[in-house]
Protein backbone atom coordinates (compact mmCIF):
# COMPACT_ATOMS: atom_id res chain seq x y z
CA UNK A 1 0.00 0.00 0.00
CA UNK A 2 1.30 3.57 -1.02
CA UNK A 3 1.60 6.20 1.32
CA UNK A 4 -1.00 8.82 1.25
CA UNK A 5 0.77 12.38 1.22
CA UNK A 6 -2.05 15.17 0.69
CA UNK A 7 1.17 17.10 -1.02
CA UNK A 8 2.14 14.11 -3.19
CA UNK A 9 -0.05 15.05 -6.92
CA UNK A 10 1.23 18.63 -6.29
CA UNK A 11 4.89 17.57 -5.89
CA UNK A 12 4.67 15.05 -8.44
CA UNK A 13 3.48 17.68 -10.76
CA UNK A 14 6.15 20.08 -9.85
CA UNK A 15 8.38 17.52 -10.40
CA UNK A 16 7.36 16.89 -13.70
CA UNK A 17 7.61 20.18 -14.84
CA UNK A 18 10.94 21.00 -14.11
CA UNK A 19 12.26 17.63 -15.41
CA UNK A 20 10.17 19.05 -18.69
CA UNK A 21 12.20 22.12 -18.64
CA UNK A 22 14.80 22.28 -16.73
CA UNK A 23 16.54 19.00 -17.47
CA UNK A 24 17.46 18.65 -13.71
CA UNK A 25 15.97 15.28 -13.45
CA UNK A 26 15.68 11.50 -15.20
CA UNK A 27 13.71 8.92 -15.19
CA UNK A 28 15.04 5.68 -13.77
CA UNK A 29 14.23 2.11 -14.23
CA UNK A 30 10.54 1.54 -13.03
CA UNK A 31 9.52 4.76 -13.36
CA UNK A 32 10.94 6.74 -10.54
CA UNK A 33 12.49 10.14 -11.13
CA UNK A 34 15.88 9.98 -9.39
CA UNK A 35 17.73 13.55 -9.23
CA UNK A 36 20.73 14.05 -11.86
CA UNK A 37 23.90 14.70 -10.63
CA UNK A 38 27.19 13.01 -11.18
CA UNK A 39 27.54 11.79 -7.90
CA UNK A 40 25.66 10.89 -5.00
CA UNK A 41 21.78 12.00 -4.52
CA UNK A 42 19.15 12.26 -2.03
CA UNK A 43 16.02 10.81 -3.25
CA UNK A 44 12.98 12.07 -1.29
CA UNK A 45 9.92 9.75 -0.55
CA UNK A 46 7.06 10.51 -1.92
CA UNK A 47 8.61 13.73 -4.03
CA UNK A 48 10.54 11.79 -6.11
CA UNK A 49 9.37 8.32 -5.62
CA UNK A 50 5.89 7.32 -4.12
CA UNK A 51 7.22 4.66 -1.83
CA UNK A 52 10.02 3.58 -0.06
CA UNK A 53 11.04 0.54 -1.68
CA UNK A 54 10.91 2.51 -5.54
CA UNK A 55 13.50 4.99 -3.50
CA UNK A 56 15.40 2.20 -2.38
CA UNK A 57 15.60 0.11 -6.07
CA UNK A 58 16.41 3.32 -8.04
CA UNK A 59 19.32 4.26 -5.40
CA UNK A 60 22.80 3.66 -6.29
CA UNK A 61 25.93 3.85 -4.04
CA UNK A 62 26.47 6.62 -1.76
CA UNK A 63 22.79 7.87 -2.49
CA UNK A 64 20.71 9.47 0.76
CA UNK A 65 16.65 7.46 0.41
CA UNK A 66 15.16 10.94 2.81
CA UNK A 67 11.44 10.13 3.60
CA UNK A 68 9.47 12.53 4.84
CA UNK A 69 6.60 12.31 7.55
CA UNK A 70 3.88 9.94 7.50
CA UNK A 71 2.63 6.50 8.40
CA UNK A 72 4.18 3.68 5.39
CA UNK A 73 2.61 0.20 5.30
CA UNK A 74 5.59 -1.73 3.22
CA UNK A 75 7.86 -3.73 3.89
CA UNK A 76 11.35 -2.82 2.43
CA UNK A 77 14.08 -4.63 1.21
CA UNK A 78 17.49 -3.15 0.67
CA UNK A 79 19.28 -5.33 -2.21
CA UNK A 80 21.30 -2.38 -3.33
CA UNK A 81 25.17 -1.39 -1.43
CA UNK A 82 25.83 1.83 -0.13
CA UNK A 83 22.62 3.50 0.28
CA UNK A 84 21.56 5.57 3.31
CA UNK A 85 17.75 5.13 3.98
CA UNK A 86 16.89 8.14 6.66
CA UNK A 87 13.75 9.33 8.15
CA UNK A 88 13.47 13.10 7.78
CA UNK A 89 11.43 12.55 11.65
CA UNK A 90 12.63 9.72 13.81
CA UNK A 91 9.22 9.86 15.71
CA UNK A 92 7.20 11.21 12.23
CA UNK A 93 8.39 8.49 9.84
CA UNK A 94 6.96 5.21 10.64
CA UNK A 95 7.32 1.93 8.59
CA UNK A 96 3.77 0.11 10.41
CA UNK A 97 3.21 -3.61 9.57
CA UNK A 98 -0.15 -3.63 10.59
CA UNK A 99 0.32 -7.06 12.16
CA UNK A 100 0.37 -8.72 8.96
CA UNK A 101 3.74 -7.89 7.57
CA UNK A 102 6.93 -9.72 8.35
CA UNK A 103 9.84 -7.57 8.39
CA UNK A 104 9.98 -3.88 8.73
CA UNK A 105 12.99 -3.48 6.94
CA UNK A 106 15.24 -6.45 5.45
CA UNK A 107 19.13 -5.30 4.38
CA UNK A 108 21.02 -7.71 2.56
CA UNK A 109 23.36 -4.97 1.03
CA UNK A 110 26.61 -4.06 1.99
CA UNK A 111 27.51 -0.50 3.77
CA UNK A 112 23.81 0.44 4.17
CA UNK A 113 22.34 2.41 6.97
CA UNK A 114 19.01 3.06 8.60
CA UNK A 115 18.75 6.05 10.38
CA UNK A 116 15.77 7.97 12.36
CA UNK A 117 12.76 6.04 11.74
CA UNK A 118 10.21 4.13 13.87
CA UNK A 119 9.70 0.46 12.56
CA UNK A 120 6.66 -1.37 14.34
CA UNK A 121 4.34 -3.79 14.10
CA UNK A 122 6.03 -6.20 12.59
CA UNK A 123 5.07 -10.14 12.79
CA UNK A 124 9.44 -11.09 12.54
CA UNK A 125 11.57 -8.40 12.77
CA UNK A 126 11.93 -4.15 12.69
CA UNK A 127 14.90 -4.26 11.20
CA UNK A 128 16.95 -7.13 9.79
CA UNK A 129 20.97 -7.07 8.98
CA UNK A 130 21.97 -10.37 7.27
CA UNK A 131 23.83 -11.98 4.36
CA UNK A 132 20.84 -14.44 3.73
CA UNK A 133 19.45 -13.49 -0.06
CA UNK A 134 17.22 -16.25 0.37
CA UNK A 135 13.83 -14.55 0.65
CA UNK A 136 12.27 -18.17 1.57
CA UNK A 137 14.54 -17.57 4.91
CA UNK A 138 12.82 -14.30 5.40
CA UNK A 139 9.46 -15.66 5.92
CA UNK A 140 7.98 -17.40 9.08
CA UNK A 141 11.91 -18.37 10.20
CA UNK A 142 13.08 -14.89 9.95
CA UNK A 143 13.68 -15.54 13.86
CA UNK A 144 16.68 -17.31 13.55
CA UNK A 145 15.84 -21.02 14.03
CA UNK A 146 14.97 -21.87 10.72
CA UNK A 147 18.62 -20.41 9.92
CA UNK A 148 20.09 -23.50 11.10
CA UNK A 149 20.83 -25.09 7.91
CA UNK A 150 22.21 -22.18 6.27
CA UNK A 151 24.99 -22.62 4.29
CA UNK A 152 27.49 -20.18 5.32
CA UNK A 153 29.77 -20.50 1.94
CA UNK A 154 26.62 -19.99 0.14
CA UNK A 155 25.01 -17.12 2.22
CA UNK A 156 28.63 -15.20 3.01
CA UNK A 157 28.20 -12.37 5.91
CA UNK A 158 27.16 -9.11 4.88
CA UNK A 159 29.99 -6.90 5.40
CA UNK A 160 29.44 -3.32 6.74
CA UNK A 161 26.00 -1.89 8.54
CA UNK A 162 24.92 0.76 10.54
CA UNK A 163 21.51 1.41 12.67
CA UNK A 164 21.17 4.54 14.63
CA UNK A 165 18.09 6.91 16.08
CA UNK A 166 15.45 3.70 14.82
CA UNK A 167 12.43 3.57 17.26
CA UNK A 168 11.85 -0.43 17.07
CA UNK A 169 8.23 -1.29 19.24
CA UNK A 170 5.91 -4.26 19.27
CA UNK A 171 7.76 -6.48 16.47
CA UNK A 172 6.95 -10.39 17.23
CA UNK A 173 10.70 -11.50 17.36
CA UNK A 174 13.02 -8.91 17.02
CA UNK A 175 13.54 -5.06 17.42
CA UNK A 176 17.02 -4.52 15.45
CA UNK A 177 18.13 -7.89 14.48
CA UNK A 178 21.93 -8.56 12.86
CA UNK A 179 22.17 -12.16 11.63
CA UNK A 180 25.39 -13.33 9.75
CA UNK A 181 26.70 -9.38 9.05
CA UNK A 182 30.24 -7.78 10.42
CA UNK A 183 31.44 -4.88 10.60
CA UNK A 184 28.60 -2.66 12.18
CA UNK A 185 27.41 0.09 14.56
CA UNK A 186 24.35 -0.26 16.33
CA UNK A 187 24.25 3.21 17.85
CA UNK A 188 21.78 5.52 19.63
CA UNK A 189 18.13 3.32 19.34
CA UNK A 190 15.24 2.59 20.82
CA UNK A 191 13.79 -1.47 21.16
CA UNK A 192 10.74 -2.36 23.11
CA UNK A 193 8.08 -4.84 23.28
CA UNK A 194 9.86 -7.50 21.75
CA UNK A 195 9.29 -11.56 22.18
CA UNK A 196 12.53 -12.40 21.59
CA UNK A 197 15.24 -9.35 22.16
CA UNK A 198 15.33 -5.91 21.39
CA UNK A 199 18.85 -5.86 19.76
CA UNK A 200 20.27 -9.17 18.28
CA UNK A 201 23.57 -10.10 17.09
CA UNK A 202 24.44 -13.53 16.34
CA UNK A 203 26.22 -15.69 13.62
CA UNK A 204 29.44 -13.96 13.04
CA UNK A 205 32.53 -14.54 13.41
CA UNK A 206 34.66 -12.32 13.75
CA UNK A 207 31.66 -9.93 14.12
CA UNK A 208 33.69 -6.20 14.44
CA UNK A 209 30.11 -4.56 15.62
CA UNK A 210 29.95 -2.08 18.60
CA UNK A 211 26.45 -2.12 20.17
CA UNK A 212 26.18 1.13 22.03
CA UNK A 213 23.92 4.12 23.78
CA UNK A 214 21.27 2.19 23.06
CA UNK A 215 17.69 1.64 25.31
CA UNK A 216 16.35 -1.50 25.40
CA UNK A 217 13.40 -1.93 27.92
CA UNK A 218 9.91 -4.32 28.15
CA UNK A 219 11.41 -6.78 26.12
CA UNK A 220 11.62 -10.54 26.44
CA UNK A 221 15.41 -10.16 26.69
CA UNK A 222 17.02 -6.35 26.33
CA UNK A 223 19.93 -7.91 24.26
CA UNK A 224 20.54 -10.75 23.02
CA UNK A 225 24.56 -12.46 21.00
CA UNK A 226 24.17 -15.57 20.01
CA UNK A 227 26.92 -17.61 18.41
CA UNK A 228 28.43 -13.93 18.04
CA UNK A 229 32.28 -13.64 18.31
CA UNK A 230 35.31 -11.82 18.55
CA UNK A 231 35.10 -7.60 17.87
CA UNK A 232 31.89 -7.07 19.63
CA UNK A 233 31.69 -4.26 22.07
CA UNK A 234 28.98 -3.54 24.19
CA UNK A 235 29.17 -0.59 25.90
CA UNK A 236 27.20 1.89 27.07
CA UNK A 237 23.47 0.99 26.76
CA UNK A 238 20.48 0.96 28.78
CA UNK A 239 19.03 -2.11 29.42
CA UNK A 240 16.28 -2.03 31.91
CA UNK A 241 12.61 -3.40 32.88
CA UNK A 242 13.29 -6.71 30.87
CA UNK A 243 12.50 -10.11 31.53
CA UNK A 244 16.40 -10.33 31.08
CA UNK A 245 18.35 -8.24 30.63
CA UNK A 246 21.56 -9.88 28.54
CA UNK A 247 22.49 -12.97 27.32
CA UNK A 248 25.82 -14.51 26.01
CA UNK A 249 25.16 -17.69 24.15
CA UNK A 250 26.50 -20.85 22.22
CA UNK A 251 23.66 -22.47 19.98
CA UNK A 252 24.62 -25.93 18.61
CA UNK A 253 21.75 -25.39 15.87
CA UNK A 254 23.77 -22.34 14.25
CA UNK A 255 27.09 -21.94 12.83
CA UNK A 256 30.15 -20.35 14.20
CA UNK A 257 30.19 -22.30 17.67
CA UNK A 258 31.01 -22.18 20.45
CA UNK A 259 30.54 -18.26 21.36
CA UNK A 260 33.52 -16.23 22.70
CA UNK A 261 35.27 -12.63 23.31
CA UNK A 262 32.56 -9.81 24.21
CA UNK A 263 33.21 -6.82 25.65
CA UNK A 264 30.04 -5.96 28.06
CA UNK A 265 30.98 -2.12 29.69
CA UNK A 266 29.87 0.54 30.86
CA UNK A 267 25.73 -0.38 30.67
CA UNK A 268 23.34 0.05 33.22
CA UNK A 269 21.53 -3.49 33.36
CA UNK A 270 18.84 -2.20 36.09
CA UNK A 271 15.69 -4.38 37.33
CA UNK A 272 14.96 -6.58 34.88
CA UNK A 273 12.44 -8.65 36.10
CA UNK A 274 9.64 -6.97 34.37
CA UNK A 275 6.21 -8.67 34.49
CA UNK A 276 4.16 -6.58 31.82
CA UNK A 277 6.70 -8.00 28.72
CA UNK A 278 6.31 -10.85 26.62
CA UNK A 279 7.36 -14.03 28.39
CA UNK A 280 10.96 -15.47 27.64
CA UNK A 281 11.29 -18.57 25.86
CA UNK A 282 13.12 -20.59 28.25
CA UNK A 283 11.38 -18.95 31.05
CA UNK A 284 14.18 -16.79 31.88
CA UNK A 285 13.08 -14.18 34.85
CA UNK A 286 14.89 -11.42 36.71
CA UNK A 287 18.59 -11.77 35.63
CA UNK A 288 20.79 -8.95 34.78
CA UNK A 289 23.53 -11.31 32.15
CA UNK A 290 23.35 -14.87 31.15
CA UNK A 291 26.07 -16.63 29.76
CA UNK A 292 25.51 -20.04 28.37
CA UNK A 293 28.46 -21.71 26.87
CA UNK A 294 30.54 -18.82 25.98
CA UNK A 295 34.40 -18.23 27.03
CA UNK A 296 36.86 -15.12 26.53
CA UNK A 297 33.94 -12.62 27.37
CA UNK A 298 34.45 -9.74 29.79
CA UNK A 299 31.96 -8.09 31.54
CA UNK A 300 33.06 -5.29 33.78
CA UNK A 301 32.45 -1.36 34.58
CA UNK A 302 28.60 -2.15 34.17
CA UNK A 303 25.90 -1.34 37.02
CA UNK A 304 23.65 -4.33 37.28
CA UNK A 305 21.39 -3.89 40.13
CA UNK A 306 17.45 -4.99 40.87
CA UNK A 307 17.64 -8.76 39.53
CA UNK A 308 15.26 -10.71 41.98
CA UNK A 309 17.56 -13.53 40.47
CA UNK A 310 21.06 -12.65 40.14
CA UNK A 311 22.99 -10.23 38.74
CA UNK A 312 24.81 -12.56 36.54
CA UNK A 313 24.18 -16.09 35.36
CA UNK A 314 27.36 -18.21 33.89
CA UNK A 315 26.61 -21.79 32.92
CA UNK A 316 27.89 -24.70 30.33
CA UNK A 317 26.20 -25.09 27.12
CA UNK A 318 25.81 -28.90 26.26
CA UNK A 319 29.63 -29.73 25.29
CA UNK A 320 30.85 -26.14 25.43
CA UNK A 321 31.86 -25.43 28.85
CA UNK A 322 31.52 -21.52 29.99
CA UNK A 323 34.88 -20.41 30.79
CA UNK A 324 38.01 -17.63 30.85
CA UNK A 325 34.87 -15.32 31.17
CA UNK A 326 36.87 -12.13 33.20
CA UNK A 327 33.78 -11.20 35.85
CA UNK A 328 35.37 -8.02 37.67
CA UNK A 329 34.64 -4.58 38.47
CA UNK A 330 31.25 -4.25 38.33
CA UNK A 331 28.76 -2.22 40.61
CA UNK A 332 26.23 -4.60 41.96
CA UNK A 333 23.66 -4.09 44.06
CA UNK A 334 19.65 -4.98 44.82
CA UNK A 335 20.65 -8.61 43.12
CA UNK A 336 19.63 -11.71 45.35
CA UNK A 337 22.46 -13.24 44.16
CA UNK A 338 25.88 -11.40 42.33
CA UNK A 339 26.92 -14.56 40.20
CA UNK A 340 25.31 -17.98 39.68
CA UNK A 341 26.91 -20.77 38.11
CA UNK A 342 24.89 -23.37 37.31
CA UNK A 343 23.66 -26.17 34.49
CA UNK A 344 22.82 -24.72 30.61
CA UNK A 345 19.62 -26.96 31.48
CA UNK A 346 18.58 -25.26 34.75
CA UNK A 347 20.03 -21.24 32.51
CA UNK A 348 16.12 -20.50 32.12
CA UNK A 349 15.01 -21.78 35.69
CA UNK A 350 17.91 -20.16 37.29
CA UNK A 351 15.64 -17.40 38.67
CA UNK A 352 13.24 -19.73 40.11
CA UNK A 353 15.96 -21.87 41.86
CA UNK A 354 17.07 -18.16 43.58
CA UNK A 355 13.05 -17.02 44.27
CA UNK A 356 12.00 -15.00 41.40
CA UNK A 357 9.27 -17.13 39.77
CA UNK A 358 8.88 -15.85 36.59
CA UNK A 359 5.20 -14.54 35.90
CA UNK A 360 2.87 -15.11 32.81
CA UNK A 361 3.83 -13.02 29.87
CA UNK A 362 1.60 -10.75 27.57
CA UNK A 363 1.12 -10.43 23.88
CA UNK A 364 3.66 -8.25 22.00
CA UNK A 365 1.25 -6.19 20.82
CA UNK A 366 -0.15 -5.28 23.72
CA UNK A 367 3.11 -3.69 25.09
CA UNK A 368 2.81 0.21 25.24
CA UNK A 369 4.32 1.95 22.24
CA UNK A 370 7.50 4.45 24.06
CA UNK A 371 7.51 7.75 24.41
CA UNK A 372 8.99 9.94 21.74
CA UNK A 373 12.69 9.67 21.40
CA UNK A 374 15.59 11.80 20.19
CA UNK A 375 16.23 12.23 16.49
CA UNK A 376 19.39 13.40 14.77
CA UNK A 377 20.06 17.28 14.29
CA UNK A 378 18.06 18.55 10.85
CA UNK A 379 18.21 15.12 9.15
CA UNK A 380 17.78 16.61 5.54
CA UNK A 381 21.05 18.79 5.73
CA UNK A 382 23.24 16.14 7.75
CA UNK A 383 25.72 14.30 5.49
CA UNK A 384 25.58 10.78 4.33
CA UNK A 385 28.77 8.64 6.52
CA UNK A 386 29.46 5.69 4.67
CA UNK A 387 28.37 2.47 7.02
CA UNK A 388 31.09 -0.41 6.92
CA UNK A 389 34.34 1.06 9.10
CA UNK A 390 35.52 -0.86 11.52
CA UNK A 391 34.22 0.41 15.07
CA UNK A 392 37.53 0.19 16.51
CA UNK A 393 38.44 -1.14 19.92
CA UNK A 394 37.57 -0.02 23.61
CA UNK A 395 39.58 1.91 26.05
CA UNK A 396 37.84 0.19 28.54
CA UNK A 397 39.52 1.82 31.20
CA UNK A 398 37.86 5.13 30.24
CA UNK A 399 34.74 3.26 30.42
CA UNK A 400 32.97 4.87 33.36
CA UNK A 401 30.53 2.61 36.04
CA UNK A 402 27.45 3.92 35.65
CA UNK A 403 26.16 5.92 38.30
CA UNK A 404 21.90 4.92 37.69
CA UNK A 405 20.35 3.66 34.93
CA UNK A 406 19.01 7.09 33.83
CA UNK A 407 22.83 8.19 33.17
CA UNK A 408 24.22 6.00 30.68
CA UNK A 409 23.51 7.58 27.03
CA UNK A 410 24.20 10.57 27.61
CA UNK A 411 27.52 10.00 29.38
CA UNK A 412 28.65 7.41 26.78
CA UNK A 413 27.49 9.90 23.66
CA UNK A 414 30.02 12.44 24.77
CA UNK A 415 33.38 10.14 25.20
Amino acid sequence: MRHVNPGYQVALWTLLTVGFLGGCLHVDDGGVRRPSGSGPVTIRVPADAPTIQEAVDAARVGDLVLIDKGVYTESVKVYRPGITVRGADRNGVVIDGQFRRGNGITVTASRTAVENLTVRNHLFNGVLFTGVTDDALHGAGAGGRDYSKLDTSKFPPLIGFRATHVTAYNNALYGIYAFDARVGVIKENYASGHADSGVYVGQCKPCDVRVEANVTERNAVGMEFTNASVGISVVGNRITHNRVGLTIATDMLESYAPQAQILVAGNAIVDNAEASTPAQAEGGFGIGVGISGGSGNEVTRNLISGHPGAGIVVADALDFPARDNRIDGNRQVRNREEVVTTSAAAMGSAAVQSGAAAPPGMSFRDVPAPAEQPGMPDPAALPVAPAGDPPGAVDVASVPVPANSEEVPAVLESR
